[in-house]
């Protein structure tokens, strides 16, 4: 009992330690459902030919564009934001499309990209753009013969990363992506695919989200942006 005493006085007096409360992403900020013929006034574009018609949003990248198509909202600026968009792939030719989080007044990284989600029917890649791939010193140097030093490519290697998914043709998906802080959380159809921390995606002024498609035959409907409650 002398040695058990004091032991379970530790234990007793040791602080309890409390799990991180979950973020609630309860603002909307923005929704569509992409019922009304046309595009809504607040939807941007660059270099797309996408359209809404009957009841959703077909992504289409022209065949002649350098770029793959964007069609994005601007909001005021959040830290914390939740998209969901339901999407389906109409065909073989859908390679993909990216959710992205953007801040068109940052001027660190090429054309503000702060961070994405590019979903394939078989990956979903989490990437942290503001210092990895689009890091103004990086993307610079990927135009260049010399191209990467490989201290870029290892520091590349911890800003991507990468989940297998199967996901089918012809069947509408739900995907949710989550940003806490610096931690990405990608959900398909209620299942968790995975998350990924890393310093850029805290960035707190986050202003433009877009859906880019990669390059044709991704359809999208109920598209929505959401914040954390403000104080």
């Amino acid at each position: 009992m002398k040695i058990l005493v004091p032991l379970f006085l530790a234990c007793a007096l040791a602080p309890i330690a409390r799990a991180a409360e979950p973020v609630s992403y309860g603002r909307l900020i923005f929704a569509d459902d992409f019922k009304a013929d046309g595009f809504g006034k607040r939807w941007g574009h660059y270099k797309s030919s996408s359209v809404v018609k009957e009841g959703v949003l077909v992504g289409t990248t022209a065949p002649t564009s350098d770029h793959s198509a964007v069609d994005n909202i601007v909001i005021a600026p959040e830290r914390d934001l939740e998209v969901s968009v339901k999407f389906k792939y109409v065909s073989d030719k859908a390679k993909s499309f990216n959710v992205w989080f953007d801040d068109k007044t940052y001027k660190g990284s090429h054309a503000g990209h702060i961070c994405n989600v590019n979903v394939s029917p078989t990956a979903v890649q989490i990437g942290d753009a503001k210092t990895g791939n689009f890091k103004n010193e990086i993307y610079e140097r990927k135009k260049l013969p010399t191209g990467l030093t490989a201290e870029d490519k290892a520091l590349l290697k911890t800003k991507n990363k990468s989940f297998p998914v199967k996901l089918t043709l012809q069947d509408w998906h739900t995907l949710v992506i989550q940003t806490k802080g610096d931690e990405i959380e990608v959900n398909i159809d209620g299942q968790q695919v995975g998350s990924f921390k890393s310093e850029g995606v805290a960035h707190d002024s986050k202003t433009l989200i877009s859906l880019t498609t990669n390059t044709v035959d991704v359809h999208y409907d109920d598209f929505s942006i959401k914040g954390v409650a403000k104080p």
